[in-house]
């Protein structure tokens, strides 16, 4: 088993006796459905439906303070509390971004020997494994408690990558991408059945209707790695951008519908001049180009 802390991840605590419905009215995932040792995936969104971050959420124990700990990017940890904030009004909650004293620890490729406080199996693939939350200065007792070898965060960049699973700012833009472009509805961020939250109605459409046109996709690089944001064309045409890359594996966000055609067409895929291809071009084949009523 490997084990890697997390420099770019942070921590936002809420709690109260109202955290629980504050959270649910305002983001993507069900949290009448989180118990402590479990953990969601969601995102606070736009009204207009896009990413404003996307996050791991569990609650912590009574031992533990209770209330519920937000495993977001770190960079956005503070915008995620004043934004949070902002929607409180009159609620009974605490907000705090508790970035400075608690991180996050990832662990993949294996079994715990012993299951730690505050850890939850990622929600997101049974391949990214477990999620821990525990201060830096902790990250080898942890990885020893468990049985891992404490590895550098490259290494899980590596994993998650192949795994097929984005991270935003790298492989979308916060504030510039919906839900569906990066696969929330298949990495299980997305609850189509629970009640109202900042832009549902953009969300549920898109669902209803099959109009995402736009996909975070594996790809293949068979050489040097284009540059995050380099556009991808079809020929000479664009149809979408690299994300993040490690070894022959890369992410890319791109225009399914005009993948499609170029691959049907026999037209070759590059990248900042540099060859790629779809990892799983069969999936892009099958995307509906219509609208479902």
């Amino acid at each position: 088993m490997k084990a890697a802390f997390l420099p770019d991840r942070g921590v936002v605590k809420v709690s109260g006796e109202s955290a629980r419905d504050f959270l649910n009215g305002l983001v993507t995932t069900d949290l009448t459905l989180l118990r402590p040792g479990l953990g969601r995936f969601g995102a606070l969104l736009t009204p207009q439906g896009k990413i404003v971050a996307d996050f791991l959420i569990t609650e912590a124990p009574a031992g533990h303070g209770g209330g519920f700990l937000i495993d977001c990017p770190r960079a956005l940890a503070q915008t995620l509390a004043d934004k949070l904030g902002f929607y409180k009004l009159r609620a009974k909650v605490g907000i705090e971004n508790l970035s400075d004293s608690l991180g996050v620890l990832a662990a993949w490729d294996g079994d715990f020997e012993m299951k730690p406080d505050l850890a939850f199996a990622d929600p997101r693939t049974i391949a990214l494994g477990w999620r821990i939350l525990a201060p830096e200065e902790l990250a080898q007792k942890v990885a020893d408690l468990i049985g891992a070898e404490l590895v550098d965060s490259a290494g899980y960049e590596a994993h998650r990558i192949a795994s097929g699973v984005p991270r935003g700012g790298l492989d979308f833009m916060y504030g510039d991408a919906f839900p569906h472009e990066t696969n929330m509805d298949r990495l299980h961020g997305i609850d189509f059945e629970k009640g109202c939250y900042v832009g549902q109605e953009v969300v549920s459409r898109m669902q209803h209707r099959g109009t995402a046109r736009t996909r975070t996709v594996r790809v293949i690089v068979e050489g040097p790695s284009p540059e995050p944001g380099a556009t991808i064309l079809a020929g000479d045409k664009p149809i979408g951008t690299m994300g993040s890359t490690a070894g022959h594996n890369g992410l890319a966000l791109i225009r399914t519908d005009r993948a499609s055609d170029a691959l049907q067409a026999g037209l070759p895929l590059t990248s900042g001049g540099l060859a790629i291809q779809l990892a799983e071009s069969g999936e892009v084949l099958t995307s509906p180009k219509q609208p479902v009523a």
